[in-house]
């Protein structure tokens, strides 16, 4: 209460509703260690509801990390430890970004099923993901999404608290969310218990009975009162997201049998409860430890594996070894050498996962090597994700969270739109995870507009952190794909349907260019008179357009936008007295900052049904297109 009064702003309600229940998880359920807060066996907590973030801030300091009641009281100030949101990598303790609603929920997920993986090959691993979760994030459709997917795998370590106080920031949630809970997550094949979270003996039971259970994923309804304790705001809406007001924080105290003449107020008892289990955590990674030495003495090779996945790191020795060759003028399209760098990296970096959106076939990510990820095989590689682009999305970043795996997921580049939110939570949160897309542009074809990508290039490209890449043929495809791999940061892969022509890099550096956002494909031997820029497929239509040209014409492929815009060697690969021509399908916008915007080939509009070279050639994205504004500019 203190500490959202003195920001004056928050949301008290759940803090004071789940205040027993946090007690219990952090006092006693929970196996962590606060002085070693990255420990691998620790149980995994998401607070899904991010909004209760100061519950969570409370039961960190509480519990001895790395977060002192100085932090608490600088609550929701810039550059505190303690932000509006649980922000991974920002706050120890706190195992992923959470407020989006549903997201956390997901990425739970995604962390049952990297335990469920890493477990299958390595004895050492053995401990449970819980989820705390509110109505508003089982309002939201990644959650039922993901949910749907867990009781599928029958993640049996997965364990979800719902908060239900039946309150939401309107009111009651009557008027909106009526569905009957229990019978939804019993057919998405959770085992569905109740508990009271004011009482021990009620929890503890339901935590028995839930992991009594090997096979399915549980779902506790908590039946809790928002804002309970509070003098007179108990139980109302209000309370949600407004700090409680001074008046009724000193009447709470009174009630509460607090002091009310002193702020962050912490009894001696609390502190000790807490100290305790703390203490015995640290204890458990001792003896864990232990086991870990006695098993890598039994097990080498299998020690050198962990320490390795460990690591996680792709070396540069990668990029030269068994990666895919290409042979000049072959024609292929880059979903299928994305498929063939695929096949060759599922023995280079065992630990890579992933799989697509029941779209393997089309988006081609099906590994010949790997098996399926399944209830009955937990060492498969591939992730069936069903049609649930943004579940898909959000579990994968669970995945890349929880360690030891790169992981990947797949759709087409205009399903992208239903996987945003995640794909923004990776910038966010800097992590490596990789989104694979297909069918990048109008070259689709016959199925129209409604799969025809136009605007999904720049909104990508508008996410801070997020490096978008796309790769012009088969050669560049294999240095994108070790392009995200070495990442610290998330990629999107984004190839094409129809097959591209391999050709001939004038830059003999090309590889290590690319990372730089481009590279010379073609040099005149004159002064360049005027430079291209381009992407994807539309780099072949301009090498065709210049052929015969008698104006001396650089073509630049752009492997990543935002990566050339910022350069050292931008000015080096577009000089200063040329004019620039970009050609990409898709919408102009990102690219003004390299050429005036009718110096730009590209579609303001949305596609139509046909064959792909006709709807190109109707939007304007042609080689004769390209000559005409070559004429323009060139005279």
């Amino acid at each position: 209460m203190d500490a959202i009064e003195t920001a004056s702003s928050g949301h008290p309600g759940m803090p004071l509703g789940m205040a027993e229940f946090g007690a219990y998880m952090y006092g006693e359920l929970l196996q962590y260690n606060p002085r070693n807060p990255y420990w691998y066996n620790r149980d995994r907590f998401v607070l899904s509801a991010g909004h209760g973030s100061m519950w969570l801030y409370a039961l960190l300091h509480l519990s001895g990390y790395n977060l002192t009641i100085e932090d608490i009281k600088q609550f929701r100030h810039i550059h505190s430890k303690t932000p509006g949101h649980p922000e991974y990598r920002h706050t120890e303790g706190v195992e992923t970004t959470t407020g989006p609603l549903g997201q956390g929920i997901a990425n739970a997920v995604g962390f049952a099923i990297a335990e469920s993986m890493l477990s299958a090959r390595f004895s050492i691993i053995h401990h449970y993901t819980y989820v705390l979760a509110g109505d508003g994030c089982l309002m939201e459709g990644v959650s039922a999404e993901a949910s749907s997917l867990a009781g599928h795998l029958c993640l049996g370590h997965l364990i979800l608290f719902y908060d239900s106080n039946n309150i939401s920031i309107d009111g009651s949630t009557d008027i909106t969310f009526t569905e009957d809970s229990r019978a939804r997550y019993q057919a998405y094949g959770w085992q569905v218990l109740e508990a009271d979270p004011y009482d021990l003996t009620s929890l503890r039971a339901a935590i028995k009975a839930a992991k009594e259970n090997k096979s399915q994923p549980s779902f506790i309804i908590l039946h809790s009162v928002i804002a309970k304790g509070s003098a007179e705001k108990e139980g109302l809406a209000s309370t949600h997201g407004a700090p409680l007001g001074e008046k009724e924080v000193r009447a709470t105290k009174l009630r509460l049998q607090m002091p009310t003449d002193t702020l962050f107020f912490v009894p001696q008892i609390v502190k000790e409860f807490f100290t305790h289990h703390a203490q015995m955590g640290e204890v458990a990674e001792h003896d864990w430890q232990e086991k870990v030495d006695q098993w890598g003495i039994e097990n080498p090779g299998l020690l050198a594996e962990w320490k390795e996945r460990q690591n996680n790191e792709i070396g540069d020795t990668l990029r030269y070894l068994g990666i895919p060759k290409f042979q000049e003028k072959e024609s292929i399209s880059t979903r299928k050498a994305s498929n063939t760098m695929l096949q060759a990296l599922s023995s280079l970096v065992p630990h890579l996962v992933g799989g697509s959106a029941d779209l393997a076939a089309s988006n081609l990510t099906n590994i010949t090597e790997h098996t399926d990820f399944s209830a009955k095989n937990r060492r498969g590689k591939t992730i069936r994700f069903g049609v649930r682009e943004h579940g898909m999305a959000a579990i994968t970043n669970g995945i890349v969270i929880y360690g030891g795996f790169k992981a990947f997921c797949a759709t087409f580049l205009v399903f992208s739109d239903y996987m945003r939110p995640s794909i923004r939570l990776a910038a966010l949160m800097r992590i490596p995870t990789i989104f694979l897309f297909s069918h990048d542009s109008i070259y689709v074809g016959e199925d129209g507009p409604t799969h025809q990508p136009i605007e999904h290039l720049a909104s990508l490209r508008a996410i801070p952190g997020l490096q978008v890449l796309r790769p012009a043929d088969a050669e560049e495809t294999t240095q994108a794909w070790l392009m995200a791999l070495e990442s610290r940061g998330p990629t999107c892969i984004v190839v094409s349907r129809q097959g591209l022509p391999v050709y001939k890099k004038w830059d003999s550096q090309w590889c290590e260019h690319m990372r730089d956002g481009g590279y010379i494909v073609h040099e005149p031997t004159a002064v360049p008179q005027l430079v291209i820029l381009s992407t994807g497929s539309e780099v072949s239509l301009a090498l065709n357009a210049i052929k015969g040209s008698r104006v001396p014409i650089r073509v630049v492929a752009v492997s990543d936008v935002n990566a050339l815009r910022q350069s050292l060697r931008r000015k080096e690969l577009i000089p200063e007295n040329a004019p620039v021509l970009v050609v990409e399908a898709a919408v102009a916008q990102g690219w003004e900052d390299f050429t005036p915007r009718e110096h730009i080939i590209s579609i303001e509009r949305f596609g139509l049904s046909g064959k792909g070279e006709e709807v190109a050639t109707y939007l304007g994205i042609s080689v004769h297109q390209i000559i005409q504004k070559i004429d323009m500019l060139c005279g």
